[in-house]
């Protein structure tokens, strides 16, 4: 696997239109198909990571509630981001670059669509929480077909540590499932690959491999992760309860001129995995409940405060007798 320091151009220096050259193309799509995961040259400008770094970061200021946009919370060391394609430009022109469109036509097929868009910040910590495993998604008890699907990862930040790790060559070998640490003891110490890089490094991977989130995780990390697959194969029941792989919540405004590929990537018209009136089970009902009661008490206070206002205004207001 090529380190990502042969890649000069992750100083977004790099003339794209050389980047998206059939021959290389072909030499990235082998590498992951070998691989099971291969470090892409520079996708987007400086300022294009500017703007989309912005944008992630106003959602990491609070917790999502009621009406204020935010981040959900639902592990102790990672603050998600869900649905980016609505944050700004940026994130829908990674998830169509023409380098990455052709890459996956050549591993995926012309069946493929984007599934599910979302970040996550990563928080410091020693803990092994988000360990070995290849990433289950489809239902394995409907078929023996490994089916694929490839990631996109593209860091926000720089990382330096807690970094990506992948077993090179481990995809396609089994269904997707949680890994023992002692299951990876046996593969070639010079299978793991590490993908420490700067803001900006993307880089391609079969989910059949076993990866994880590398510890210690000595700083926070920002990064974003697009699922592609065929959204006709059969989701397991999981997924299915929890309505993960939904169609897409876009915004509008980044969408003019896209062509009918792209609409087709971006799941245009595809209903399979709808769900009408969907209601997800809340899993913290009592916590949910306790705030909906402080946040409506909240605003009784505030309305039995300026009824209380105006009748003074209106009794000061009033000649004396």
């Amino acid at each position: 696997m090529r380190n990502i320091k042969d890649f000069p151009a992750l100083d977004f220096a790099r003339d794209q239109r050389a980047a998206s050259c059939a021959s290389e193309v072909d030499a990235l799509a082998a590498e992951l198909d070998t691989n099971g995961i291969v470090v892409l040259p520079g996708l987007l400008t400086a300022d294009q990571l500017g703007s989309m770094q912005r944008a992630f970061a106003s959602r990491l200021r609070r917790l999502r509630w009621n009406n204020v946009e935010g981040y959900q919370k639902t592990e102790r060391f990672r603050h998600m981001v869900e649905d980016v394609l609505q944050l700004d430009q940026g994130f829908i022109d990674l998830a169509l670059h023409p380098t990455v469109k052709q890459i996956l036509t050549r591993y995926l097929g012309n069946s493929f669509e984007l599934t599910e868009a979302k970040g996550w910040k990563s928080l410091p910590t020693k803990r092994d929480f988000h360990g070995w495993h290849g990433d289950a998604w489809y239902d394995q008890t409907a078929t023996t077909e490994i089916h694929r699907e490839v990631k996109l990862a593209f860091y926000l930040t720089d990382v330096r540590s807690g970094a990506f790790n992948f077993i090179q060559g481990s995809h396609r070998k089994q269904h997707p499932r949680s890994v023992k640490n002692y299951e990876v003891e046996g593969f070639d110490p010079a299978s793991f690959a590490e993908l420490t890089g700067p803001a900006g490094t993307a880089f391609l991977f079969d989910t059949t491999g076993i990866h994880r989130q590398g510890v210690p995780m000595l700083e926070p990390r920002q990064a974003v992760f697009y699922n592609y697959h065929d959204p006709q194969v059969r989701l397991q029941q999981e997924d299915v309860g929890y309505y993960r792989y939904h169609p897409l919540l876009l915004n509008a405004a980044f969408l003019g001129g896209l062509a009918s590929e792209d609409q087709r990537i971006l799941g245009f018209g595809n209903k399979t995995n709808f769900q009408p009136a969907f209601e997800r089970q809340a899993l913290t009902p009592l916590g949910h409940g306790a705030f909906h009661a402080g946040f409506s008490g909240q605003l009784w206070l505030r309305d039995f405060s300026a009824r209380i206002a105006g009748r003074l205004r209106k009794i000061l207001s009033e000649p004396p007798a």
